[in-house]
């Protein structure tokens, strides 16, 4: 799968977010676009410790953009949703770490990794600021 669910909802608030003119907080964000509190809750907290939002805590509290919606990319948001590079295919990325040994040998392999180096171009050239 390329891109979950843990993604979409990191996409989905990190637009209402840079959308929004005053920091949105949890519950805001959660009665907005149907998310579990709590799941966000830690979707977020993990953008505010790589450095893409800053969290305020109290009454007007929540979550704004530390960098330019137009730096960071949807790879990037992905990553850190994931804690790793969405990828298309349970394929290995390179046929070094390849689990069977046999990627050197695979005819399937050399067509899936291109594929997904260009998948990964594109979402790595793709910000945020082009979906808003």
């Amino acid at each position: 799968m390329l891109l979950t669910k843990k993604t979409e909802y990191a996409l989905l608030s990190l637009i209402s977010i840079a959308k929004s003119e005053h920091p949105k907080n949890v519950d805001e964000l959660s009665r907005e676009l149907n998310i579990p509190k709590p799941y966000l809750a830690k979707i977020l907290q993990n953008f505010s410790r790589n450095n893409i939002l800053n969290s305020f805590k109290g009454a007007h509290g929540g979550f704004t953009f530390k960098v330019d919606a137009a730096e960071i990319s949807i790879l990037k948001i992905s990553f850190i949703s994931e804690d790793k590079n969405p990828a298309v295919f349970e394929c290995s990325t390179s046929q070094e770490s390849c689990p069977s040994q046999k990627a050197s040998q695979c005819n399937l392999w050399p067509v899936l990794n291109n594929l997904q180096h260009k998948i990964d171009d594109f979402l790595e050239s793709l910000t945020l600021k082009d979906i808003i």
